[in-house]
């Protein structure tokens, strides 16, 4: 959600200066990706939002899971559990998906790294990941973090997205643009 995103930045950028200075960056980007998927749930966000629902039973639910996950201390008073007694506070619980993406954006720009996501038809080998990497890095001028998806629907080429920039040289979005020239 366009709204949940906006939100996001300042919870975001808090608990980021917070675990930073802590010295705790994956630990809570683990456990604030764990707290996200959480709340992603459909049966969860319905109970968020549901009458009734005992939201400081749900909150110890979720700091417990994202807890164990980041190995982050757990419990009343604690940092994780007043971070998610403000969101519930502010009616932002839901936008914990959202607040975990920005923190992991801030986290890359300290680590001076860019998550890549590369988009095939068909299977590239390492050697050919390796390539990428290195053009990449040449690119941005950070370490890259490559991950590679396939999609056979692309027909052909490839898709690359590092963080606002896409650079599409399928053969699927080259016939649509040929389509839609021939059509004007």
């Amino acid at each position: 959600m366009a709204e949940n995103a906006a939100v996001a930045q300042p919870y975001a950028k808090a608990v980021f200066e917070l675990a930073h200075s802590a010295g705790q960056l994956a630990q809570w980007s683990d456990a604030l990706q764990a707290a996200g998927v959480a709340v992603s749930d459909a049966d969860v966000a319905a109970l968020v939002e549901a009458p009734g629902t005992d939201i400081s039973a749900m909150v110890n639910l979720i700091a417990e899971i994202a807890g164990s996950s980041g190995g982050i201390e757990v419990g009343p008073g604690t940092q994780l559990q007043n971070l998610l007694l403000l969101l519930v506070e502010n009616k932002r619980l839901l936008a914990l998906p959202e607040i975990s993406a920005t923190f992991d954006a801030l986290k890359a720009d300290v680590e001076n790294r860019v998550d890549v996501t590369l988009t095939t038809a068909t299977a590239i080998d390492s050697a050919q990941q390796e390539i990428f990497v290195a053009a990449l890095k040449k690119r941005f001028g950070r370490d890259v973090n490559l991950t590679v998806e396939l999609d056979e629907s692309l027909i052909g080429g490839a898709k690359l997205q590092a963080d606002d920039l896409v650079i599409d040289g399928s053969v699927s979005t080259g016939l649509a643009k040929l389509t839609s020239s021939l059509m004007n």
